[in-house]
C-alpha cells in the first residue's frame, strides 16, 4: 500500500496557510500553529484601535484535509526528521516547510522596554488594546518607528481621536518623495505630531529622545524592527543574522533538502525579500511547489516574486499606494487619499479570498515572473 508524504508545515500565517492548502491534494499535511484562529496580520493595527478583531477562523481559509495541530514548535530534529512540540509530542515529516513568520523586534538594550507595546503578534495588539481600555481617550500616545506598520499605528489611534506622536528618523523611508509626502501630509490632517529622532529610554508616562527632550506617554507603541523566533537557529539550521532560514533560490534549506521555506523567515540566498503578506502569499505557493518538485524527483524551479506595490491605510477615511518596480524599488508614483484607502482595504479582503480560493481549489493561485536575481545574488556571494 503506497502512502502520502508527510508534510509539516510550521506556521499558519499567509505563506504557511497558502502552502498547506496547495500541497493538500499531494500529501498527508499538517500545520503546527499556536493558535486556533488564523490572525490578520495586516489588520492588527485595527486591532488595537479596537475597529476589527483580526482574525477569521481557519475553516474559512484552510483546505479541510489539511490536520490543524494547535502547539509551538520547540526544536526541529533534522537528522530524525521530526518537530518536538511545547507539549511534549513530536510530529515526524517527510518534507518539512518552514514558515514560522516574524514578530516585533525591541532592543533589549533599550532601558524601560518593559513598558513598550509591540504590535506585530496578535496577543500583542490584544495588549495594547487592553491598555488602551485602561487609559483616557485623551491620553497621550507615542509610536515609535516611521515603517509602514507604525505609520498605519499612529494614523489608526489619531483617526480615534487620539493625541499621537510619531517618532522616527525617518518618516516612510521604503517609499519615493511623493509618497513620502502623500502619507505625511495625510498623518498631519489627522492631528499626528511627528519628530525626527531616536528614542533613548522609555517610563511609563514618558519618553526620553536621544536628544534630552521628554515627551509625555502613557501609552509607547513599538514598531521599529522585526525580528524572527529562533526555532531554526536553535536548532541548528544555517540563519542569517536576524535568524531568518537561509535556503537556495527555489527556497530549500542550504543544510538539508527535506527543509523549505517560505515567508518573512525565509532568506532566499540570504537575500530575503521584504517581510510582508505581499510576498509571503506567493512564497508559500513556490515553496509548496519545491516539495511537491521533491517528491516526484523532479528539479525545483527558483523562487520568482514580483513586489508590485506597497498599501498603507492612513486611518479609515485615507490610504497610499506607493507603486513598486518588480525589484521592490519605488516608484515616483502612487494613489493617495480615500482611493488609496479603498484599494487598501480591498487587498486586506482578497488576501483572505486567494487563502480560501486556495483551499477550495488547490493550484489556483496564480505565480507571475518577478525580478532576475541572478546578478544580484552573485553580487552578494562575490
Amino acid at each position: 500500500m503506497n502512502h502520502q508524504p508527510r508534510v509539516v508545515v510550521v506556521g499558519g500565517g499567509y505563506a504557511g496557510v497558502m502552502a498547506a492548502n496547495r500541497l493538500a491534494p499531494h500529501a498527508d499535511v499538517t500545520l503546527v500553529n499556536p493558535r486556533r484562529q488564523f490572525v490578520e496580520r495586516i489588520r492588527l493595527h485595527q486591532l488595537a484601535a479596537g475597529n476589527d478583531d483580526a482574525v477569521a477562523d481557519f475553516g474559512t481559509v484552510l483546505h479541510p484535509a489539511v490536520t490543524l495541530v494547535v502547539d509551538t514548535a520547540t526544536a526541529i530534529d533534522a537528522p530524525n526528521r521530526r518537530v518536538e512540540l511545547a507539549s511534549g509530542d513530536a510530529v515526524a515529516y517527510d518534507y518539512l516547510l518552514y514558515a514560522i513568520g516574524s514578530t516585533g523586534a525591541v532592543a533589549q538594550s533599550l532601558p524601560g522596554g518593559e513598558f513598550v507595546y509591540p504590535i506585530s503578534e496578535l496577543e500583542q495588539a490584544q495588549r495594547l488594546r487592553a491598555r488602551l481600555d485602561d487609559v483616557a481617550d485623551t491620553a497621550p500616545m507615542v509610536v515609535v518607528g516611521g515603517g509602514l506598520t507604525g505609520i498605519e499605528a499612529a494614523a489608526e489611534f489619531a483617526g480615534a481621536g487620539r493625541e499621537v506622536t510619531l517618532v522616527a528618523t525617518a518618516v516612510g523611508p521604503s517609499l519615493s518623495a511623493p509618497g513620502r509626502r502623500s502619507v505625511v501630509r495625510q498623518l498631519r490632517k489627522l492631528g499626528v505630531r511627528m519628530i525626527e529622532q531616536t528614542v533613548a529610554s522609555v517610563s511609563d508616562d514618558h519618553v526620553t529622545l536621544a536628544d534630552g527632550r521628554r515627551l509625555p506617554s502613557a501609552v509607547t507603541v513599538w514598531t521599529a524592527g522585526f525580528g524572527v523566533p529562533g526555532l531554526a537557529a536553535a536548532s541548528g539550521l544555517t540563519t542569517d543574522a536576524l535568524g531568518r532560514l537561509v535556503t537556495d533560490e527555489t527556497l530549500t534549506s542550504v543544510d538539508d533538502d527535506h527543509i523549505v521555506a517560505a515567508g518573512d523567515a525565509a532568506a532566499p540566498s540570504a537575500l530575503p525579500y521584504r517581510m510582508s503578506c505581499q510576498a509571503s502569499l506567493p512564497l508559500g505557493a513556490h515553496a509548496a511547489e519545491t516539495v511537491l518538485a521533491r517528491i516526484a524527483g523532479t528539479r525545483p524551479a527558483e523562487a520568482s516574486v514580483p513586489m508590485s506595490a506597497q498599501c498603507i491605510s492612513v486611518g479609515r477615511r485615507g490610504g497610499t499606494l506607493q507603486i513598486q518596480r518588480k525589484d521592490d524599488t519605488p516608484l515616483p508614483l502612487y494613489i493617495g487619499g480615500r482611493a488609496g484607502a479603498l484599494i487598501k482595504e480591498q487587498v486586506c479582503r482578497y488576501t483572505l479570498k486567494w487563502l480560501a480560493a486556495e483551499a477550495e481549489q488547490p493550484g489556483t493561485y496564480a505565480l507571475r515572473p518577478g525580478p532576475d536575481r541572478a546578478g544580484q545574488v552573485a553580487a552578494a556571494v562575490s
